[in-house]
């Protein structure tokens, strides 16, 4: 994904010399975590909401506050996933974007992007997410893959969710007609299947052997 479609310029970053009334004034009307300060159009930080609300004079300058600036951005090549974990990383919903020698160029906005991620077959295509947990040393992306492939369905995402010790649990979205199959497949193959579907036949079939089993014990 090309950031620059995304990158906004709607308002000026402070700089240095910038009051700290402006900046309030900034926050007050817009929904901004963060603004970008620079200095001879350099990116040199960020300063916050918070931080700012904390300040109790407005006439100071930011400069007198530097040890509140924090440095965080996104270059113009970034990835989709790369400017989601730079949104998380740093809590904020606005990241600046630079190009060479930390040159500013506009700022990204958090609900823009993530309504670029919406829109990827991933979220926005219908399928059955399905999660599963098997030790790391024998999970492979590959397999997961054949083995939706392999019983005619089709893999729309795939992403390792949390890793714990030995075991890792893997999130997986795709279509098929034969959902159940696919479930005991994953089965077979020792992963063990952490959501629920209506067409997992596998517990009730347990169910239906353990109530029959019940019923010959009472015989």
């Amino acid at each position: 994904m090309e950031t620059a479609p995304f990158i906004l310029k709607e308002f000026k970053p402070f700089t240095l010399d910038s009051k700290v009334a402006d900046a309030k004034l900034l926050f007050k009307e817009t929904a901004f975590s963060h603004f970008p300060i620079v200095k001879n159009n350099k990116l040199i930080g960020l300063i916050s909401k918070i931080d700012i609300d904390g300040i109790d004079t407005g006439e100071k300058k930011l400069e007198d506050f530097s040890y509140l600036i924090k440095l965080f951005f996104a270059e113009q090549s970034e990835n989709l996933l790369e400017l989601i974990k730079v949104f998380a990383a740093n809590e904020t919903n606005l990241v600046p974007v630079i190009k060479k020698n930390h040159t500013y160029i506009g700022y990204l906005d958090l609900i823009d992007i993530l309504h670029v991620y919406n829109e990827t077959p991933f979220l926005n295509n219908e399928g059955v997410v399905i999660a599963l947990e098997k030790e790391i040393q024998d999970f492979s992306f590959s397999q997961v893959c054949q083995i939706v492939e392999t019983n005619n369905g089709k893999v729309l995402g795939l992403f390792i969710s949390e890793t714990s010790g030995a075991i890792v649990k893997i999130t997986l979205k795709f279509n098929a007609q034969e959902i159940n199959e696919i479930i005991q497949t994953f089965r077979r193959y020792n992963y063990k299947v952490l959501s629920k579907h209506k067409e997992d036949f596998y517990l009730e079939d347990l169910k239906e052997r353990s109530d029959y089993l019940q019923k010959y014990l009472n015989i």
